[in-house]
């Protein structure tokens, strides 16, 4: 894991989950660059232990942002037929987004146990760790969370039409309810009901993780308004979790988280950002 920039005085402190690789790491590259003191985090042991550790000796009592950026893909990889040797520029070459996805896709496998794994760490991963620093974010003058989420999460995957107005009223949501519905959703995949149940078909799993942690976070911004927590779709990137299908480079996918952990003091909250462009969450 890399060690914490050291921090100047009264410099602001991000927080940056996820941080060791893919769009993580260039976001602290980016963070830093800007001036931010970072604090790098990772899922694996040893790095997560070392970050534990980074986040004692940063003396976090001036914490400013928090990015949630540590995901997966909640399925399992199979075996890529196309050849080895190829360069993921080789491989996608002449392949629209669309083509690229159907790839990636067909190159992957939904079981239960990913899809279950996947809830857990793509929203109650994110959550926990809120929860954790929540009350350094709100000692901040300009504390703020950006949640990295997905256009795999907006409402528009929900086919049931009752709970996709149920999830976006915000103001009659309760994080009891989100429980209930994750926990209905995978009940429902363990039958092999999804279809049934009008559930999200591909990559489910995923999907229902980033509609929950979109919901979550618009409620966190209506109970904390002192705070900023948008919630950011970086684009489709060329990292593990993609298979290195994406057509965007790691830097330009942490470009688009960058500049919404960085917007102007008072700027929005409660908000969905699309590739760096304020969008509708459906």
């Amino acid at each position: 894991m890399d060690a914490a920039i050291p921090k100047p005085p009264n410099a602001r402190i991000a927080v940056v989950t996820g941080g060791n690789k893919g769009i993580g790491i260039e976001v602290c590259r980016q963070l830093a660059g800007a001036g931010i003191t970072v604090v790098l985090t990772a899922r694996d042991e040893k790095r997560g232990t070392s970050a534990a550790e980074k986040l004692r000796e940063a003396g976090l009592s001036g914490l400013d942002i928090l990015v949630n950026n540590a995901a997966i893909g909640a399925v399992e990889y199979v075996h890529d037929p196309a050849d080895g040797s190829l360069t993921s520029e080789e491989k996608f070459s002449g392949m629209d987004r669309q083509q690229r996805l159907e790839w990636m896709f067909n190159a992957v496998r939904e079981t239960y146990d990913a899809a279950r794994e996947g809830v857990q760490i793509n929203y109650y991963g994110t959550k926990h760790v809120i929860e954790a620093l929540l009350p350094l974010l709100q000692a901040s003058s300009d504390g703020r969370i950006v949640n990295v989420s997905s256009d795999a999460g907006l409402l528009r995957h929900i086919r049931n039409e009752e709970l996709k107005r149920e999830l976006n009223d915000i103001d009659n949501l309760t994080e009891e309810r989100l429980d209930e519905v994750l926990d209905t959703f995978l009940k429902d995949f363990k039958a092999g009901e999804l279809e049934a149940r009008r559930w999200p078909i591909v990559i489910s799993a995923y999907k229902m993780a980033k509609v929950i942690l979109n919901a979550y976070s618009r409620m966190l911004a209506r109970r904390h308004p002192e705070l900023r927590v948008n919630c950011v779709h970086p684009g489709y990137v060329d990292t593990d979790m993609t298979m290195h299908s994406g057509p965007l480079t790691p830097e330009e996918g942490a470009a688009n988280v960058v500049k919404v952990a960085l917007l102007p003091e008072g700027g929005p909250t409660g908000a969905y950002f699309a590739l760096g462009q304020e969008a509708p969450f459906v």
